[in-house]
């Protein structure tokens, strides 16, 4: 098998844009007394204080065992009020303004390590949702360069800079981003490691990428996603029994759902010279819908046409081109089914299927009229 670039397409890693949440900076009444009702005003107070109580409450750890020591600095009162109107112009999808003011915001001299942290962060999060994944690792790589926030997501800008880089086919440095978050932080989330096949099969490290999501499999059994990559990877690491052995099983468990992953199999099964269990792969496929008729099975079913037919088995020949002559795009297929109708005496038959490829155009016509009489 020809080995090619793959970019791992069944994945699906996306961006961590959660923050932590700014705490609200407290804001001093001093309108009119009479202005309020004491109800309003008692009403004010309660919210206030269940801000302050959840605000205080803990954070759980992401990554409870990360090796990194957690920073002691936090945004000052001025700093916070920043980071809080360049988070609502991030949430309002104000995109351009977001970068702006989070830039300035870091490179201010009064800016403490967690401010302009943070700050890179948003950043980098509404570079990467205004399409500009360059940016977005840019921002990201800053961000961690600065080292002033929590673990939780410090490792969510470490883990989202390798999503960048894998985005942006630099798969290198991607790797070496993640790898050093699966280090520090001894993660064992699902999505991480899947992320971490799809970048060594870009780099074409077929072999490694197949191990690791075979362990996920078998930590994940009923995950088709991770199935898949595990059939891509052996695929192309030239081991097509077990991405066979791992697509029956698909089957059996009901996963295959669409019609490419049902093609993957059949065709493996014709690659292997086990065309029975490949028509039966076709049939089930038809039967259950998701396999609809068409010139692409037209040239499947004319594959095993024709090996049935170098095998002699000329019953089989005429079945499958058979089936192929209606959905095909043009009249090939019915020109070899009343070249294999004649060969098997069966002459009105073969006059019909050649009649049938004439009006659907061959390229060979003159065959087709010989098989009608017409010399």
């Amino acid at each position: 098998m020809k080995k090619q670039s793959v970019r791992a397409s069944l994945i699906a890693v996306a961006l961590v844009t959660a923050f932590a949440a700014l705490p609200a900076v407290a804001q001093e009444d001093y309108g009119n007394v009479g202005s309020q009702s004491l109800r309003a005003k008692r009403d004010a107070a309660r919210a206030k204080q269940q801000a302050k109580q959840k605000a205080a409450e803990p954070v759980a750890a992401q990554y409870p065992q990360a090796t990194r020591q957690e920073p002691e600095t936090i945004a000052t009162k001025e700093g916070l009020k920043k980071l809080q109107e360049v988070q609502k112009l991030f949430e309002a999808q104000d995109y351009a303004n977001t970068i702006a003011k989070a830039n300035a915001i870091a490179a201010d001299a009064a800016s403490n390590a967690y401010e302009q942290a943070f700050a890179h962060q948003l950043a980098a999060s509404a570079a990467a949702a205004n399409g500009d994944d360059a940016s977005a690792a840019r921002e990201f790589e800053k961000a961690l360069s600065a080292n002033g926030l929590d673990n939780n997501n410090h490792y969510t800008v470490m883990f989202n800079l390798a999503v960048t880089q894998y985005g942006l086919g630099q798969n290198d440095k991607a790797l070496q981003s993640l790898d050093r978050f699966l280090s520090e932080t001894k993660s064992d989330k699902p999505e991480a490691q899947t992320l971490r096949g799809g970048i060594l099969m870009a780099l074409e490290r077929y072999d490694e990428a197949a191990k690791l999501y075979e362990a996920l499999l078998a930590a994940h059994p009923d995950d088709k996603s991770i199935r898949m990559n595990a059939v891509a990877a052996y695929q192309q690491a030239d081991q097509p029994d077990k991405a066979v052995a791992l697509l029956a099983a698909a089957q059996a468990k009901g996963q295959l759902t669409d019609a490419r992953e049902y093609r993957a199999l059949y065709v493996s099964y014709i690659n292997a010279d086990k065309d029975k269990q490949a028509l039966a792969m076709i049939d089930d496929g038809i039967a259950k819908g998701v396999i609809q008729p068409g010139p692409e099975l037209a040239k499947d079913y004319m594959v095993l046409g024709q090996k049935a037919y170098y095998a002699s088995d000329l019953a089989t020949a005429i079945q499958m081109y058979g089936r192929a002559a209606p959905m095909a795009a043009d009249g090939e297929a019915a020109l070899n089914l009343a070249k294999v109708y004649a060969e098997a005496g069966k002459p009105a038959e073969a006059k019909a299927a050649a009649q049938q490829a004439l009006d659907k155009g061959v390229k060979d016509a003159a065959a087709a009229r010989k098989l009608l009489g017409g010399g």
